[in-house]
């Protein structure tokens, strides 16, 4: 079930949400548990017994960890439970895929498990380790309360697609949330913002993005194209569907952390990671990079901690090769912006410090929808005209003027847009209404659009 289909938003959430507001307040959280299993189990009924031992597993773990009274004790739990859940990801997300690299190294026969991949299995498992690691700081207690726990770990708002949440910033609100009229308001235009980028952006540049999938031999233009359809596609899909998770989010009362803040237009690589998937950048910076001693040691330890944390960085996105590629590509880029890049990249002028940045940022994306690394190559080269490539053909023509206007829309609602108008919410009179009906037509605007599509994808289930 994904939040931007019918059955959703006129079905699952009016009745969530009407379950939620009807119990007393001290069933809510098991209701929201409930729902969220429900929702799981609708894309997932087998795994959602992996969910289900995932709260159970790391909830006694939790508990087993306060009441250890040594440090070698603590440790040793520490240590079971984290495993346990890189485990248990290892196995569902990457399992076939060392197989298959061992087989075509050794040449031996390596039997590849066939399973599927549960959805939002790198998600909910971020989240599972977050947990365990801050009960073993001491940075929150070991949630006493299963009900409580489970609701942390499985909110459906955040489950399959995060944004990914620390325990430590959910603890407070698991039980002293109280949801507010304004709030409800604000999470309901929350909502619509991520509708209208999910379905009424995204979706449609999917359309350049996945033919030019299938080009071959596109002209130069027909290259950067889709290269810019999937670059904003990307965008709008993951960003609008957060927006909708933190909306819905607020619709119960829960405060979700931001997870994209205009990455395009950033003027540099950092800034790009520092804008793009915050929460997830967050995780590795908190859990891994500083853990490995961060930037506070000799330039070749600081190489290899970026290494190590580019290269895991691009395999949490997916079980290939390219994510790897992918990966390490804006490792690179960012040890050399590190080094030495960044100084010389403040002396340019703003204009070619964003054009260099989106340069790389579109590059890599080619990196990340091609799975096939010669079909990357191959792209790449049409891209920058080497070779017998056209500059512009008839698909070129026919795809940018059927879809040069949602290109147009997509780069100008990259920039601070939406920032503008909360500016203007906050007046009265002919703007409060005009701001009203705007929303209420957005919201027409896209049910007409889901009535009328049979073409409603989300990239990061993939992940």
């Amino acid at each position: 079930m994904v939040f931007s289909s019918l059955f959703f938003v006129f079905v699952f959430l009016p009745v969530s949400l009407a379950a939620y507001y009807l119990v007393p307040r001290r069933g809510r959280n098991l209701c929201l548990m409930l729902f969220s299993l429900v929702f799981y189990a609708w894309g997932e009924p087998v795994y959602v017994l992996l969910m289900l031992f995932a709260v159970c597993f790391d909830y006694a773990a939790g508990r087993l960890m306060e009441r250890a009274k040594s440090p070698r004790g603590r440790k040793a739990v520490l240590a079971v439970a984290v495993c346990a859940d890189l485990g248990m990801l290892g196995f569902f997300k990457y399992a076939g895929l060392f197989a298959q690299t061992a087989a075509a190294l050794t040449g031996l026969p390596v039997p590849a498990p066939q399973v599927a991949l549960p959805i939002g299995i790198s998600f909910y498992t971020f989240e599972s380790i977050s947990y365990i690691v801050d009960v073993y700081r001491g940075d929150a207690p070991a949630q006493k309360n299963f009900v409580s726990f489970g609701t942390y770990l499985s909110l459906f708002p955040h489950l399959t697609a995060g944004p990914i949440i620390r325990y430590r910033d959910m603890a407070a609100q698991l039980e002293g949330r109280r949801p507010t009229k304004a709030q409800f308001c604000e999470g309901c235009r929350r909502f619509l913002l991520g509708m209208f980028k999910k379905v009424l952006l995204a979706d449609q540049l999917a359309q350049i993005a996945q033919q030019v999938h299938w080009f071959g031999s596109p002209s130069v233009l027909s290259a950067w194209a889709g290269a810019l359809a999937f670059t904003f596609q990307i965008y709008f899909d993951f960003a609008g569907y957060t927006d909708m998770a933190v909306g819905i989010g607020r619709m119960f009362g829960f405060i979700l952390p931001e997870n994209f803040d205009l990455p395009y237009i950033s003027r540099s690589a950092r800034e790009f990671w520092r804008r793009w998937h915050m929460t997830l950048g967050g995780w590795f910076r908190d859990y891994l990079y500083i853990p490995l001693g961060g930037n506070r040691c000799s330039r070749p330890v600081l190489v290899r901690n970026l290494a190590v944390v580019w290269v895991l960085t691009g395999l949490w996105h997916g079980a290939s090769w390219n994510f790897v590629l992918w990966g390490l590509y804006f490792g690179v880029i960012l040890i050399a912006e590190k080094l030495f890049l960044l100084d010389w990249l403040k002396k340019i002028p703003a204009f070619f410090q964003h054009l260099y940045t989106m340069l790389l940022v579109i590059v890599s994306w080619v990196l990340f929808a091609f799975e096939d690394i010669s079909a990357v190559f191959a792209y790449l080269r049409g891209m920058f005209g080497m070779g017998q490539v056209p500059l512009i053909n008839d698909t070129a023509r026919y795809y940018l003027a059927s879809y040069g206007a949602v290109l147009l829309i997509a780069a100008v609602f990259s920039a601070p847009v939406y920032q503008w108008v909360r500016k203007l919410e906050v007046r009265k009179g002919a703007v409060a209404v005009a701001l009203s009906c705007m929303y209420v037509l957005l919201f027409l605007t896209c049910t007409a659009f889901l009535v009328n599509s049979t073409y409603n994808p989300f990239l990061y289930f993939r992940f």
